[in-house]
């Protein structure tokens, strides 16, 4: 689970971590008490999961309380790569040194945490990671260990980070391991001229598999944007909205990703990310359907099984039974390999549907479904 960055900042200063003073709010009227209580100039933020909100139009500077209140109507409701701005967070303006980047993410790979810091933070890490990798440094974290003071030293002499972002670092591991986190990420991490180091932006996400500890978090989402990732939630599937359109379903985390990449290589752009696990149902797939096609970006819908403990015959029969209670209006390509793959093909071909598709290879299911997205 995602959260927003006003929750995650809110997280930070649970622990410690130094952030601007910032209130939010879903109302232009609000927003101009907002900035009048913050002292009238504002950075204005929109709310929403994703990245790019500076280059969309999300985030702006507001001169005064009026200005705000202009600002804050014009980027409530914006679309922003799919998502719905419902709120926005009004930030004092902080006078930057210097920007800087940190961040933990899961390696699950090595079954550790790496730290990645870079002196070179800002808008553009992903252009100073892929253009100069030498400039952000990767550091495995043993999670049994954690991050001692010492560790985070290491880590802050690496990236090539002043020494006061030390206490950071050693506070955002506590983040991660107290609120059962994947990932936390600071960018940036600010010196300010005065000398401070402040969070100015963060993204957290939590474990799914630890909900339950973490539901004060999960409210906002059914009020404000996502509301596909709310929908889906509520039927129980395991769901991530994408700025793309082609709708993806598949059965397991590593497969499902390896779709992605497959439709992105075919000149496509996924358009979200559905793992369907083992329960490939009649009732799991018209519910996964039905998210997708619910989803106005869309334009074609690719399902990857392979059969392994569910046959694809019971997937078949799954996406069968599906059609007789969603309606299909985007066409359905199906890649169907493994165990009782011949028999699962079968069945869809008894059933011809109109708009269903098979394709025997990831490859060619991918091209076909990219193909049909972008011809519509």
């Amino acid at each position: 689970m995602d959260l927003y960055e006003h929750q995650a900042t809110e997280l930070f200063a649970e622990h410690g971590i130094v952030v601007p003073r910032a209130e939010v709010t879903d109302s232009p009227g609000k927003a101009r008490e907002i900035a009048r209580r913050l002292g009238g100039r504002v950075l204005v933020k929109a709310q929403v999961k994703t990245g790019g909100r500076g280059k969309a139009g999300g985030v702006r500077l507001a001169a005064d309380p009026a200005a705000a209140e202009l600002t804050a109507r014009h980027i409530l409701g914006m679309d922003i790569k799919g998502h719905t701005v419902g709120k926005v967070m009004l930030a004092q303006p902080v006078d930057i040194e210097a920007e800087f980047y940190v961040s933990y993410v899961l390696d699950r790979a090595s079954g550790r945490f790496l730290a990645i810091a870079s002196a070179e933070g800002g808008m553009e890490i992903e252009q100073v990671a892929a253009t100069r990798p030498e400039a952000v440094a990767r550091v495995p974290v043993d999670p049994a260990e954690g991050v001692t003071s010492a560790e985070a030293a290491q880590i802050t002499e690496a990236a090539g980070l002043p020494s006061q972002a030390v206490d950071v670092l050693v506070r955002l591991w506590e983040v991660l391991v107290r609120e059962d986190a994947l990932l936390v990420e600071v960018n940036p991490l600010v010196r300010t001229k005065e000398g401070r180091i402040m969070a100015l932006d963060g993204k957290v996400t939590l474990d799914d598999n630890a909900r339950f500890r973490q539901a004060r978090w999960g409210a906002e989402d059914a009020a404000h944007g996502d509301a596909l990732e709310a929908a889906a939630a509520a039927k129980g599937l395991n769901y991530v909205k994408l700025d793309g359109e082609v709708g993806i379903i598949g059965n397991g985390a590593g497969l499902v990703m390896s779709t992605l990449d497959v439709v992105a290589g075919c000149g496509a752009r996924p358009a979200n990310f559905l793992d369907i696990g083992g329960g490939a149902s009649a009732r799991t797939m018209a519910d996964g359907l039905s998210v997708i096609l619910s989803d106005p970006a869309v334009s074609s819908v690719l399902v990857n099984v392979f059969g392994g403990i569910t046959a694809c015959d019971a997937v078949a029969d799954g996406i069968v039974q599906a059609l007789d209670t969603v309606q299909l209006t985007k066409p359905l390509v199906v890649r169907l390999d493994g165990n009782n793959a011949d028999r699962g093909r079968a069945i869809l071909d008894e059933r011809a549907h109109p708009l269903v598709q098979q394709a025997t290879t990831m490859d060619g299911a991918a091209r076909r479904a990219a193909e049909l997205a972008t011809a519509a």
